[in-house]
């Protein structure tokens, strides 16, 4: 029996596939888990590390639960350190600090019972105060791409995790945007719900009105996955309310800010043009693009630590760190200590008015709108970092401190590379009620985002290839034409159809593969098909066949995204015409899909459609 590679970066639905099959059991799961992390001991990522002595009761117990039943059944999760696993020591990166819960958070006992298998508690800026990931007695927790260069906190461990495929999902906590800004720098979704739409009964405080826990994951459906199971409101916990499960639906203006963000760190310059890259693709999904001020996110976020807020942080921690002097780190401490005696009551009510006036502000401004701002506007490396912590911090939050303020929703993307391994990330903002206008805009835009890493790669090395101002994949034209086959989003009524008229091309017909090859879902944000021709045996695939422009394929073929290409696809008839094809080693990572017959049919089968 051939063994199954486990790729470098796990998703809910391979796994899931992978246990369906039998080709993996999640003891398999959890023991490639066990190297890596031991592999990866130098990176700093973990304060409990994956064990099998801690693990095997979640395995244990997985025999009493229906897989059918359970959604989340043998999918491992990591959980942040100032989140409760019970009978599993909670330090918030401080050892002196550290207690041994009886009970799990809320959040966490809901994973579990819907099958999750926690694995470990990650590394974090020390009480959650940071956003740089370097702020730990444990250690700095190492970007998971290019090492010199910080994680982003304060999850950093949670996001790391997932990133080196050690967790196919995780647990943070967002008050100033640790939830989104490790998400950015390690390139994978951080999804922050509204305040109390998740329970933060067993979180350690950071500053308890604005806390919530968050999710990062490799894509945005393992996320809505994870928030169908986290949601929900708890009697026990006063910060709860009920906020119904989201639904995407599209907002009537995407809001930009009138002045270009302002980028910091080594790379900035390179962060401007993926920013520049990414608003020419928010222009081609479809909604109204509106620019507006965004002062009053900016005049919200100063209020964050440069007004009362931060003597909550202090009211969280004044008993402790009065009673263990010296138990924390020099800038935890310079930074919580700063709200012990500055703020009066009289100064707190006076920001909590002008507070509430922000909040009014920004909610009108996003009444059916959503917001797009850069995650974060640079990055740092961890030296830099170590001789600067408190600006270097203060920049890394630019961007996110105003969101739970002002009570809105958010949700961070990759949008492509500003550089080698450099990932840049997107946030989208909208009021607490409306996630669906966030999901909607999401998943919209991470379609346009499809061939951005090799349009970022020609940028890079200066080729004449790169131009981030260009709206259309395609401009050129010419009388000579070549059929092309699709068999993915470039079909009739899928998000990129418009790159094939863009470029001239012309619907031809409906037909299929010879009966050769296999059709994978490839695990992607967001899923797209890969088809691969096999020496034997093989399905007839449907797909369709368009007409394109001879003079249009170079520069479209240029633009597809690995594992795809444009190779020769074989028709029933026996004909050969250019088409989709895929790289036969996607395969270890993707769910074979070739039963449903084809993209449409399979797409049509997991929404409910019939025809």
């Amino acid at each position: 029996m051939t063994k199954t590679i486990i790729p470098e970066q796990l998703t809910i639905r391979w796994l899931q596939e992978q246990y369906r099959n039998g080709a993996l059991t999640p003891e398999d799961v959890v023991a490639e888990i066990i190297r890596r992390s031991e592999a990866d001991a130098n990176m700093n990522i973990w304060i409990t590390p994956p064990s099998m002595e801690l693990i095997r009761p979640y395995l244990e117990r997985l025999q009493k639960l229906d897989p059918s039943e359970s959604p989340l059944w043998g999918v491992p999760f990591a959980i942040k350190d100032n989140i409760d696993l019970a009978n599993v020591p909670s330090t918030a990166a401080c050892p002196e600090f550290a207690y041994t819960p009886d009970d799990h958070a809320v959040v966490v006992e809901r994973l579990l019972a819907a099958g999750a298998i926690p694995v470990g508690k990650t590394n974090l800026d020390q009480f959650a105060t940071g956003l740089v990931g370097t702020r730990s007695p444990y250690g700095e927790t190492h970007n998971a791409l290019r090492p010199e260069l910080i994680s982003g906190g304060s999850s950093s461990g949670s996001a790391v995790a997932v990133a080196r495929g050690q967790a196919a999902f995780s647990l943070g906590t967002d008050t100033a945007g640790s939830g989104r800004v490790p998400a950015a720098l390690n390139d994978l979704v951080g999804y922050k719900p509204s305040l109390g739409a998740w329970p933060v009964k067993g979180v350690v405080p950071a500053c308890e009105s604005l806390d919530c826990v968050t999710v990062f994951a490799a894509n945005l459906a393992d996320v809505y996955t994870v928030d169908a199971v986290a949601r929900g409101y708890h009697a026990e916990d006063a910060w709860s309310r009920h906020l119904p499960l989201p639904e995407a639906a599209a907002p009537t203006r995407l809001l930009l800010p009138i002045e270009t963000p302002s980028f910091y760190g080594p790379f900035a310059a390179e962060y401007e043009a993926a920013w520049v890259r990414v608003v020419h693709q928010l222009k081609l999904i479809g909604i109204p693009v509106e620019y507006v001020d965004t002062g009053v996110f900016a005049a919200a976020a100063a209020l964050l630590y440069e007004g009362p807020w931060v003597a909550e942080r202090w009211a969280g921690l004044q008993h402790f760190i009065e009673a263990n002097p010296g138990s924390t780190l020099p800038v935890t401490e310079q930074i919580v200590r700063s709200g012990a005696d500055q703020y009066s009551a009289a100064s707190l009510f006076g920001a909590m008015h002008k507070l509430q006036r922000y909040k009014r502000e920004a909610q009108e401004l996003l009444r059916s709108a959503v917001l797009m701002l850069p995650t974060a506007g640079g990055t740092w490396t961890r030296e830099q970092v170590r001789e600067n912590p408190i600006a270097s911090n203060r920049d890394m939050g630019r961007y996110t401190n105003h969101c739970n303020l002002l009570d809105l929703c958010a949700i961070a993307i990759p949008a492509g590379l500003a550089a080698d391994d450099l990932p840049f990330g997107i946030t989208l903002f909208s009021a607490a009620e409306q996630e669906g206008l966030i999901r909607e805009v999401a998943e919209r835009l991470a379609f346009e985002c499809e061939g951005s890493d090799l349009d970022d790669k020609a940028r890079v090395s200066g080729t004449k290839n790169a131009n981030p101002k260009s709206e259309t994949i395609i401009t050129k034209k010419s009388s000579a034409k070549i059929r092309v086959a699709l068999c993915g989003l470039h079909m009739r009524g899928f998000p990129l159809e418009k790159q094939m008229q863009a470029c001239g091309a012309q619907f031809i017909e409906e037909t299929f593969t010879a009966a050769r090859y296999k059709l994978m879902e490839l695990p992607t944000t967001p899923t797209k098909p890969g088809l691969i021709k096999l020496p034997e045996g093989g399905a007839s695939i449907a797909l369709e066949v368009w007409e394109m422009p001879v003079a249009a394929l170079g520069e479209f073929t240029a633009a597809i995204p690995a594992p795809l290409g444009i190779g020769k696809v074989e028709l029933l008839d026996g004909t050969e015409v250019s088409g989709f094809i895929c790289e036969g080693y996607a395969e270890l990572a993707a769910v074979d899909i070739t039963s449903s017959g084809g993209w449409r049919a399979y797409r049509n089968e997991r929404s409910g459609v019939t025809s």
